[in-house]
């Protein structure tokens, strides 16, 4: 399997998290809010490569940081 072909992985803190929503925006099939505090949930840790480009934008466009790639 190619780099290309491997799934991403996903970490959050939610305690870092500020609720923009950005991620839900950019990549709604691999994240959410939770519906207490409208923090990140992520809904697939480990995504498809076909979510690849809309998860790296959803990490560039998080304000707090809160999302990464490991």
């Amino acid at each position: 399997m190619s780099a290309a072909d491997a799934s991403l992985r996903i970490l959050v803190d939610r305690d870092v998290c500020c609720g923009a929503g950005n991620c839900v925006m950019t990549a709604p099939e691999v994240f959410d809010q939770d519906d207490d505090e409208g923090l990140v949930v992520l809904l697939r840790p480990e995504p498809g490569a076909e979510f690849a480009d809309q998860v790296r934008t959803a990490v560039d466009l998080c304000p707090s940081g809160a999302i990464r790639l490991g």
